[in-house]
């Protein structure tokens, strides 16, 4: 059980304290108060007061945290604007989150899910730097009988260029491409001898079991690979090149988690990939055993992960906040309170859902329910 609970805490803390400071570092330099910053819910562990008054907590709900700011009402950054003028003399105002210009606002809450992005973007271009890339061209060397691969014209030999459109620059990211098409039919552009052809190939949808043992429901269409001409192509790469291949792979994987949830909406994509704090914790302790390399590598995705969740226009989260500001750009004002507060409601019914049918699958992962 330690095994899989130090990596996800630690996983968790760096993940969250790098949003939470994302918020922190905009509302300070843009004169914001801020009273608490808290990794985790729940009763406080520990913690300590800084010089600008800060309460830096760890509490005992290690699933999330939050920045509270000066005059907030609660941790969603609502406040009374009746009461401002008559609770808070004009010294007090100028820390108040509430009355600072509408720019300043969007990049406090943006902050967060940027300082995601960008931490993932650091460790991968840490990765591509000091440990290098793999760019290996994917070469069939064998298409399984009656399979999809050899119904839709793959043979043995084609080099693989691209799957749905995606560049294969590695044998590596063949299986991450198919797996993350939600269309019914993927687009393979391959070489063979002079030309390139496309080819749409259907998967099979099969039962089977991820690189960690755990149970999911796999794209196959029929094929193996080997590397081109035998040879392993892993390079360590410049300061730009790490940087542009970094930025790339952010972008890949916000791109390919947009387009699969919405598959997931539109009913194409597998609902049961879904999870949450316990598949988390279960799959961080696994990669965990593979050595530091893939762990910080999966920090990394979990980022991106935390970063586009929260960018989600559902209210509770940063991008709600995001949301009402668009409004009050239109409107020339903010949202009532009253309004406001329904919309929280709606967020807050909508994230027990979410929390509700992610613990569903892990615990059906964990085999306790059928």
């Amino acid at each position: 059980m330690l095994s899989y609970i130090i990596p996800f805490l630690i996983l968790i803390l760096v993940v969250v304290f790098i949003h939470e400071y994302g918020h922190y570092y905009f509302a300070r330099k843009y004169g914001v108060g801020v009273t608490d910053f808290s990794i985790g819910f729940g009763k406080e562990l520990f913690g300590w007061n800084d010089k600008h008054g800060t309460r830096w907590k760890v509490c005992a709900i290690p699933l999330g945290g939050y920045v509270k700011f000066y005059g907030d009402r609660n941790v969603y950054s609502q406040a009374d604007h009746e009461e401002i003028l008559e609770k808070y003399n004009e010294e007090e105002r100028d820390k108040l989150f509430i009355l600072k210009p509408l720019y300043q606002r969007v990049l406090i809450v943006f902050g967060g899910p940027l300082a995601n992005f960008l931490l993932a973007l650091a460790i991968f271009f840490c990765i591509y730097t000091f440990v290098g890339k793999d760019f290996t061209p994917a070469v069939i060397s064998e298409v399984q009988k009656d399979s999809p691969a050899m119904v839709g014209g793959l043979k043995n030999q084609d080099i693989i260029l691209e799957i749905d459109g995606n560049e294969v620059k590695s044998i590596m990211e063949v299986s991450k491409y198919i797996t993350m098409s939600t269309s019914d039919f993927i687009d393979f552009k391959v070489k063979r001898s002079y030309e390139e052809l496309i080819l749409k190939i259907k998967p099979n949808i099969v039962e089977g079991e991820d690189g960690l043992g755990n149970k999911i429901n796999k794209r196959m269409v029929g094929i193996k690979l080997s590397a081109y001409n035998d040879k392993i192509n892993h390079v360590k790469l410049g300061p730009a090149q790490a940087l542009y291949h970094a930025a790339n792979e952010v972008y890949f994987v916000s791109v390919s988690s947009l387009k699969y949830i919405g598959g997931m909406i539109m009913g194409k994509a597998d609902t049961s990939q879904l999870g949450g704090p316990i598949r988390i914790a279960k799959i961080s302790g696994q990669v965990a055993t593979f050595g530091v390399l893939a762990f910080i590598s999966m920090m990394a995705y979990i980022s991106i992960s935390l970063g586009l969740i929260n960018l989600f226009p559902i209210p509770m989260l940063d991008g709600g906040h995001l949301m009402f500001y668009a409004f009050e750009k239109v409107l020339g004002r903010p949202l009532s309170q009253k309004t406001q507060e329904g919309f929280f409601r709606i967020g807050l019914f909508l994230l027990l859902s979410l929390m509700f049918f992610t613990t569903f699958n892990d615990l059906k992962d964990l085999g306790l329910f059928r």
